[in-house]
């Protein structure tokens, strides 16, 4: 099979040839139809993340190893299963959940693989979707899609689980005011996933015209392009000063996290999600005073992306992918994706 690997960090993925995978067991082998291009790829790419000033968070100090194939939004189809694999048939169309835990720590004894004090995640810890096929360790971490659009259902495993999560833990209630930072793929996701579940007040808030056009079309009440106004300002003028009851940062680094703060109303929640970079200096009596909550949120359950799918077969959520690349052309679309080129979100299709 062909593969896009990171053999070495900062430097181009290698197109690379690997024996087939073999499924055995419960094993399942997944012939890839879409891959989701995700900024998580960039900083695995990259190495880690920007933390406080002068420090970085290495991806090798959190146990992945290079080479590694990134890739962790993964659609195809059922190409062969082990002998105990039972519910699911070869040229099923699935979506996989990547985010496997090791089974044994408290997250995964009640279902948060997802939060897993030693993952195993697809894409990260091991090979994943920049790939024709992938080996996926077990059937339970197959939904089947039936005939949703593969594309769009690959980024359901890590965009929209993210965006949904996000949304669950914001818990606003029909009326109150949610303002969602960064209008990019799991920016406009989560608008959606808002409107379809929570019948809350939506305000988007990015620096990119077209991108806050999409937050409109796709259910935003409101858009508010932060190049050009005050954020905190014109939120207070939208909630009569009082503030949004919650905010979700998809951006999250210095500049946006204050501000962040600074729209929320007493009592308020601010999600943090994005992995920007940078620190926050925060001035520590407000927190009591104002009693606002500061929380995060990483990806979602296996149950989040079962949820999902089934709202994505009613028509109320789809993942708005206008970039599509060949497996050859993996770095082409990690940079379009760095340098903001691309809105909402992007695929490889490995096997055209």
């Amino acid at each position: 099979m062909k593969s896009a690997q990171i053999i070495k960090i900062k430097e181009k993925l290698s197109i690379v040839d690997l024996p087939d995978p073999k499924p055995r067991d419960s094993q399942v082998l997944i012939r890839i139809e879409a891959s989701g291009v995700c900024h998580s790829d960039i900083h695995l790419w990259e190495g880690g993340y920007e933390g406080a000033p002068g420090t970085f968070l290495k991806v090798e100090d959190r146990g992945v190893k290079f080479p590694v194939t990134p890739g962790h939004e993964i659609s195809g189809k059922i190409e062969a299963i082990g002998d105990s694999v039972s519910g699911f048939n070869v040229g099923e169309t699935v979506v996989v959940y990547p985010w496997i835990g090791e089974g044994s720590c408290p997250a995964c004894r009640v279902g948060q693989e997802n939060l897993c004090d030693t993952p195993r995640t697809i894409g990260i810890y091991r090979d994943g979707g920049y790939s024709e096929l992938v080996l996926v360790p077990n059937f339970r971490y197959l939904v089947k899609i039936d005939n949703l659009d593969l594309n769009s259902s690959a980024s359901l495993a890590c965009s929209g689980l993210t965006a949904y999560n996000a949304v669950k833990k914001a818990t606003v209630a029909p009326g109150e005011s949610i303002v969602i930072i960064g209008a990019g793929g799991l920016g406009l996701m989560s608008v959606q996933i808002a409107k379809a579940i929570t019948n809350s007040r939506i305000v988007a808030v990015d620096v990119d015209d077209k991108r806050l056009s999409e937050a409109k079309k796709l259910g935003a009440h409101e858009v508010v392009n932060s190049s050009k106004v005050d954020p905190v300002e014109d939120i207070k003028n939208l909630t009569n000063s009082l503030g949004a009851e919650a905010v979700i940062d998809f951006v999250n680094n210095n500049r946006t996290a204050p501000a962040s703060i600074n729209m929320l109303r007493k009592r308020g929640k601010l999600v943090m999600v994005g992995l920007f970079g940078g620190a926050l200096e925060l001035s520590l009596p407000i927190v009591p005073l104002r009693g606002f909550t500061i929380t995060g949120a990483y990806t979602g359950s296996f149950n989040d992306l079962v949820d999902l799918v089934n709202l994505s077969k009613t028509g109320a959520i789809r993942s708005v992918v206008n970039r599509t690349y060949k497996l050859d052309d993996a770095n082409q679309a990690l940079e379009d994706l760095r340098a903001g080129k691309i809105v909402g979100r992007a695929v490889l299709n490995p096997n055209n």
